[in-house]
């Protein structure tokens, strides 16, 4: 056998050459269009900022960024779709080709060249002909995993990274009520009363395909997910009550990663044997594990990462926030990969690390993390929601049904009232600090719906049912965000909710610089203790005597907390950093008393006995310095000082 030599002719060659030269041009032609089209949302995002800085300087709160953000999407919108045309040359298309299915990925075989297309989506009959009119508006729609992978994550982290967590513990209980069993009433009262407008429709032949119960329960979940990013600005801004700030705010993190785990499940329905979406008792408690076994999966997941998450790099802090930025993405991604639920992750993550980790890093780090993820969330969340203003004439699959869209109105007001209510209600007969009714009427109106509603329903729109669903959800967060935002200076001043407040008041005290911490640490400890739950109590005193040591470098010293028969155990686990502090912290700690010794005795005694020994800050901060002079003995360091406190005696302290 002999080799076949095919020459080919000159003339296949210049077609060759052309057809190449015909590529690189289309290929530098599709860069140009994408760089047109990340422009848009750049000027879309500069223009928001600029006009956030006038509101600001104006003191303008009846529009927030958001909503701004929103209005400027629309607009552009509208020039897209109607003002600007970009012609494709289809006078090369097939129009007819026979395949029994709808591949992701197709190969082509044209003359013995193989070329290969990729699905774009379903094309109407009716939009055939048009279809050289819709490239432009293709080409400003984001796969919406660019939302779920690289937009979401930012906004979840920070929401549990930037969590006040005094506040946030003293109304755990109700923030859990109003998180898990709220939201699942939520999602069954607007999955229920949307069924029954969707029952009505087919009465009346205003339902083109099928819409199943299921599809209403997921409608419900995803327009349970609250996002009130405007009222907790106007809230942070006004310096509102803490207890409302903490709840509204602690709900809404916490709902969002629950409406998506509760959205996944119901998705994930599905009787044994049939597709016909009919009520299965182990179908239903298959996807009540799923739901237990995500989110409980995806928690754990996120607080581990949190805690693991050490960073050794103190003495560069570039390198050590890049690491810390790119552990706390990866948790999203992880969770993902390992079938559970990022957002869940991410979310707890933010929350473990803004406890433990944060008190490891650098002061440079600390300030720069905290103001990396303020940046990443603000420009996620203006992003997003420009988006939103532009799919709204930029998607091409919009189904608005008037009777739908007036039934789910009316569903989401009646889900967010069965939330609030009668849970308040229950709540408040296990609270010292009682929910009151304007509070539960402001909760009420401050259930906005923002970019996790929005994320849910654009992740899936290959059906009639879905395309629904996400032409009514752009309506409902238009209107929560424009209306009910754009209402919550007013409604703040209707139901008489005090403004003003400072959040730290319980934190204030007076006294130099290096009693600060110390003080400040106390006071938390103190409120928390007096204040949060009793189960929480508990966890708390176990996490500040145990964990903090053992995981920061910041706490009581495992040396004074632990029994003297582990004192080896204490020192194998306390860092040579938390040493360092300890030492440091006494000497400045022993100084301070000298000094106010000498000053303030007699000054107390003139005062009549009110000085310092009256002081619960002055006799906590006592107590936490002898508790870490107590855990300082490894030293063997004598010291020896004498100080008064108001009129007591004089007091000799020696540390052996």
């Amino acid at each position: 056998q002999h080799p076949v030599i095919v020459a080919s002719s000159p003339q296949e060659e210049e077609d060759s050459a052309m057809e190449n030269i015909v590529t690189e041009k289309k290929a530098e032609e599709s860069h140009r269009q994408d760089s047109v089209d990340l422009l848009i949302f750049i000027m879309l995002l500069t223009l928001t900022i600029l006009t956030i800085w006038l509101f600001k300087h104006r003191r303008f709160r009846f529009l927030h960024e958001t909503g701004l953000a929103m209005i400027y999407g629309v607009l552009v919108g509208v020039v897209l779709r109607y003002g600007i045309h970009v012609p494709r040359d289809i006078s090369n298309v097939t129009m007819s080709c026979h395949v029994n299915a709808s591949p992701a990925t197709l190969l082509v075989n044209v003359s013995g060249k193989f070329y290969e297309y990729t699905l774009k989506g379903e094309i109407g009959a009716n939009e055939v002909n048009d279809i050289q009119d819709n490239e432009m508006l293709r080409k400003v729609t984001f796969d919406p995993e660019v939302f779920f992978n690289i937009l979401l994550p930012p906004i979840i982290f920070h929401a549990g990274y930037s969590l006040k967590r005094r506040h946030f513990f003293r109304n755990m209980g109700s923030i859990l009520a109003y998180a898990f069993m709220g939201t699942v009433v939520s999602c069954f009262v607007i999955g229920l009363l949307m069924y029954g407008c969707v029952l009505l429709m087919k009465q009346v032949g205003q339902l083109a395909e099928d819409f199943f119960f299921t599809d209403c329960l997921f409608f419900g979940a995803i327009v349970s997910a609250t996002d009130p990013v405007t009222v907790l600005a106007i809230f942070n801004e006004l310096h509102v009550d803490v207890d409302l700030y903490a709840l509204l705010f602690g709900e809404s993190v916490l709902n969002d990663a629950v409406a998506l785990v509760l959205s996944s499940s119901i998705v994930a329905y599905q009787p044994q044997g049939d597709n016909s979406h009919t009520f299965e008792v182990t179908a239903v408690l298959k996807s009540f594990g799923m739901f237990l076994g995500v989110f409980s999966g995806s928690f754990a997941l996120g607080v581990a990462t949190g805690v693991v998450t050490f960073t050794k790099l103190r003495d560069f802090p570039l390198l050590e926030t890049a690491l810390f930025f790119l552990m706390s993405w990866s948790t999203f991604l992880l969770a993902e990969a390992c079938g559970f639920t990022g957002v869940v992750a991410v979310l707890f993550c933010g929350i473990t690390q803004a406890h433990y980790t944060f008190n490891n890093l650098s002061p440079d780090s600390q300030d720069r993390t905290k103001q990396l993820f303020e940046l990443l969330n603000f420009l996620a969340e203006n992003f997003i929601f420009s988006y939103m203003g532009l799919t709204l004439f930029t998607f091409q699959s919009h189904v608005f049904n008037p009777m739908f869209i007036v039934g789910a109105f009316l569903a989401v007001f009646l889900g967010r009232a069965a939330n609030i209510y009668p849970l308040s209600f229950l709540l408040n007969f296990g609270r010292r600090n009682k929910i009151k009714s304007n509070f539960q009427h402001m909760m009420m109106f401050a259930g906005l719906r923002g970019a996790m509603t929005f994320a849910l329903s654009i992740r899936d729109t290959a059906t009639y049912a879905r395309q629904m669903m996400f032409s009514t959800t752009l309506l409902v967060v238009f209107f929560t965000v424009w209306v009910c935002g754009g209402g919550t200076t007013q409604m703040l001043s209707c139901q008489n909710i005090r403004v003003g407040v400072d959040s730290d008041q319980d934190n204030s005290v007076s006294g130099n610089l290096s009693t600060t911490v110390t003080i400040t640490d106390g006071s938390e400890r103190r409120s928390t203790k007096h204040e949060s739950a009793w189960l929480f109590r508990i966890w708390y005193n176990f996490d500040h005597n145990y964990l903090k040591p053992i995981l920061t470098h910041s706490g009581p010293p495992l040396t004074a907390t632990l029994p003297p028969c582990c004192a080896p155990f204490a020192r194998f686990l306390t860092s040579p950093v938390r040493f360092q502090t300890i030492a440091n912290n006494e000497f400045r700690s022993l100084a301070v008393f000298d000094t106010d010794a000498s000053g303030s005795h007699a000054s107390g005694g003139a005062a009549g006995g009110g000085g310092a020994s009256d002081d619960p800050d002055r006799e906590l901060t006592y107590g936490d310095n002898e508790l870490v002079m107590r855990g300082t003995r490894l030293w063997h360091v004598t010291v020896s000082t004498s100080f008064s406190l108001c009129s007591s005696p004089p007091l000799a302290i020696t540390v052996i």
